[in-house]
């Protein structure tokens, strides 16, 4: 099978890296992809937002499958052009991926489907805004209604700095505060069967203890140790299977991705969000723990054949990943730094541990800094504890002038289990 890859992020280079291992994947492509996708596909330019100019690649490539990574393509409808010209494709169409692409839409279909989740306003007006940010008081959860890259909400205890981001939104979503640690569960669907992946952690904040503005994610880990081992299983009964149904009745057929973002709080689970895609940074995390190949999982995922797969198979092994900033994130990064150390990682790290390029381009032999988030430091290892050494001692031969990581990915919940 030939697949091509839609994106260019450490998302886009995990799902390469688990395809490129496929025994049943004879070529791998991607588009726009990134400095360190090229070690492991053939990278075409495309607009990643022109469904019918990926469609054309799709189609001048020979592609069995295409993987539409992230959120913004799929969005404006970018998965319809490919199917629609006789291509098996990986993600929902732009109406399904308004679970994504509308705070108001996914609330509207969570009610429809009786999903617990926050009780929220959807606000257009300062007199709407102001209104609801008295209903709950602080903490203020505010959220943009539409796509924002990760950046669209702000969590805050002061008023004036709530109500500042709500009125810089054309509409927006006010809701309670959700109390409890929050967890990141992806699950692939046809439309029909759900079929849960393992869960995860991501560190949204940009500085160690949860401190500092909110970003698109500093690290992750999986598994869980501290999770109810029956977690998968509710969630799945009462979030999952319930939202893919309600779609589905709704004429709006949700193929792809989907990824519930939770709170477990003192009340059970809630829902905080739902993404349309695969989360960066947990895919690194998840996909590195996953031994099933996966082009066969996504491609039943694409012709609606999810139920006839066996279940799927994981290692025992813990993973981390730590996210590697560029200068300045996430206000306004500063990029074309050189990136040195990454050959002395793949020389003396690997395969336990490997790093995934999120924001680079290649200039004349050198790697360069080419966005906020510039790589991902990913490792195994027999317990969390393992993986986050491997992880940070491959980082720490990773030389990018100005950057900024987290010291604490996984930390606590590697200490609560070896003392447990």
């Amino acid at each position: 099978m030939k697949v091509l890859v839609i994106g260019g992020g450490a998302r886009e280079h995990a799902l390469c890296r688990s395809l490129s291992l496929d025994p049943d994947v004879t070529a791998l492509y991607c588009a726009p992809g990134n400095a360190g996708i090229a070690e492991v596909a053939e990278l075409h330019p495309v607009d990643a937002l022109d469904g019918d100019a990926v469609a054309r690649l799709a189609t001048e490539l020979g592609a069995g499958l295409v993987v539409v990574g992230p959120e913004a393509p799929l969005v404006a409808g970018v998965a319809d052009a490919v199917r629609a010209a006789g291509i098996p494709c990986f993600g929902p169409s732009g109406e399904a991926a308004q679970l994504e692409g509308s705070k108001a839409f996914a609330k509207d279909v969570m009610a429809g489907a009786g999903v617990p989740t926050a009780r929220s306003y959807v606000c257009t007006t300062p007199a709407e805004i102001d209104e609801a940010l008295d209903a709950f008081g602080a903490p203020y959860v505010v959220k943009d209604d539409g796509l924002a890259a990760g950046k669209g909400v702000v969590v805050t205890e002061d008023v004036a700095v709530a109500r500042a981001h709500a009125l810089s939104c054309d509409r927006v979503v006010i809701e309670e505060f959700l109390d409890g640690p929050e967890v990141s569960l992806f699950a692939i669907t046809d439309g029909t069967t759900v079929v849960p992946l393992q869960p995860a952690q991501d560190f949204k904040r940009a500085l160690d203890g949860d401190e500092g503005p909110n970003t698109g994610g500093m690290g992750a880990y999986s598994p869980l140790p501290w999770a109810d081992p029956k977690l998968v299983d509710e969630v799945l009964e009462t979030v999952l299977q319930p939202t893919v149904d309600e779609l589905r009745r709704r004429g709006t057929p949700f193929s792809g991705l989907l990824y519930a973002g939770l709170a477990i709080t003192s009340r059970g689970v809630r829902v905080i969000e739902f993404n349309a895609r695969f989360g960066d940074p947990e895919t690194q995390v998840v996909l590195a723990r996953l031994k099933t190949p996966l082009a066969g999982v996504l491609l039943a995922s694409a012709n609606g054949t999810l139920d006839a797969l066996p279940p799927l198979n994981w290692r025992d092994d813990a993973a981390v990943t730590v996210v590697i900033a560029s200068h300045n994130y996430p206000d306004t990064p500063r990029t074309g730094d050189p990136i040195d150390g990454l050959a002395d990682v793949a020389a003396q790290d690997a395969p336990d541990a490997y790093v995934l390029h999120a924001g680079t381009r290649a200039e004349g032999g050198t790697v360069l800094s080419a966005g906020g988030r510039v790589l991902s430091v990913t490792a195994t290892g027999k317990d969390l504890t393992a993986a986050r050494e491997r992880a940070y001692t491959a980082l720490g031969r990773i030389r990018l002038d100005g950057s900024q990581h987290r010291t604490d990915i996984a930390l606590r919940a590697s200490q609560d289990a070896s003392q447990g």
